[in-house]
């Protein structure tokens, strides 16, 4: 009996099995420590489907995607600025 993981939506809030949904993970850039003493702020980029760090799901429809990108919700959730380009990724995919 195999156990299906269940995430939830960052924009609809549905609950469904895991491969349902796109995940991003946040992923730490590792800077140099000269670097990052002289910023102070840990960063972080994010990637799609794959790794190992926080993470959202979010619904492969548009509705979702478009309520995710303006009410900030994946940007919340993986408390880091979400690049737009990501948002662009996710549209083609559609």
């Amino acid at each position: 009996m195999a156990l299906k993981l269940h995430r939830r939506c960052v924009s609809c809030q549905c609950i469904a099995a895991r491969d349902v949904f796109w995940r991003l993970v946040r992923i730490p850039i590792d800077l140099p420590t000269e670097q990052l003493k002289a910023t102070d702020i840990k960063q972080y980029q994010i990637q799609l489907d794959h790794g190992m760090g926080r993470s959202a799901y979010v619904c492969k429809k548009l509705d979702c995607l478009q309520i995710a990108q303006k009410k900030n919700r994946l940007g919340r959730s993986l408390r880091t600025h979400i690049p737009p380009d990501i948002f662009d990724i996710l549209k083609s995919r559609l």
